[in-house]
């Protein structure tokens, strides 16, 4: 019989807990989500919202994801907490340093899904997680970025023309009531990049609270547009996650 995808509903995947070290020594806390029986076709290594306002690799569209995309999508989600973050699987050591040692937190992840193998590599940022796929992603062994929510405070225009001559594929998938970034704006933000697509979701807010399935969708449809929409029905092995949010 088949059930509905709740945001609780965990799909079947290869579940890996793991340590990422970074250049300087910092222990991160991850996992890898990968499909059950099959090579994943592609990967997201997700970047999340800000923890100093709650973000961690536990964050809802970050959960459903490697909740879902193994299963649904043949996806590997890669998730972690950077420094100093803290979530129901642990805290990551270090000290949150405002997007500047983060960089070399993006570039362990970067490299052990390279080590590993994963194919497609795509960064997934969200909020402050953007700023970071902007200000470091363009130089590492990635396909590309998908931004949700960018505020683009910490990213700047030259961060913007680093990306324009790398040639990688940005999208923006930005909501209309954003707090800090909206379509029309982002559009002329963006039109330094030439390779950028800005998508607009109208009566979306900056955390996209009761759209993570519209998220999740326009993720897939970015990497692997035959895979889109996902569906909202599953037949087979699943459980109800219980979900801990642990607040630093």
């Amino acid at each position: 019989m088949s059930i509905d995808i709740r945001a609780n509903t965990m799909l079947p995947a290869r579940r890996e807990a793991f340590t990422l070290t970074t250049a300087d020594g910092v222990d991160l806390v991850a996992e890898l989500a990968l499909p059950l029986e099959r090579d994943p076709v592609a990967a997201v290594i997700c970047l999340h919202p800000l923890p100093t306002h709650g973000g961690m690799m536990d964050s809802h569209i970050f959960r459903k994801a490697a909740f879902r995309l193994p299963a649904l999508a043949d996806f590997a989600v890669l998730r972690f907490n950077t420094r100093g973050t803290v979530s129901e699987a642990g805290r990551s050591q270090g000290t949150f340093d405002g997007g500047d040692a983060e960089r070399l937190d993006v570039q362990a992840a970067v490299d052990f899904a390279t080590l590993r193998g994963l194919p497609d590599r795509w960064l997934l940022g969200w909020s402050f997680g953007t700023e970071l796929a902007l200000r470091y992603g363009a130089g590492l062994d990635v396909t590309g970025a998908i931004l949700l929510s960018p505020p683009l405070h910490r990213a700047t225009d030259s961060d913007l023309d680093t990306w324009a001559k790398s040639g990688k594929p940005l999208h923006a998938l930005v909501p209309e009531l954003d707090d800090y970034l909206q379509p029309d704006e982002a559009r002329i933000r963006f039109a330094r990049v030439p390779q950028a697509r800005v998508t607009g979701f109208p009566g979306t807010k900056h955390l996209w609270v009761g759209k993570s399935e519209v998220a999740l969708d326009a993720i897939v449809a970015t990497i692997r547009p035959s895979s889109a929409p996902l569906p909202q029905t599953w037949m087979g092995e699943h459980h109800l996650a219980t979900v801990k949010i642990v607040s630093s």
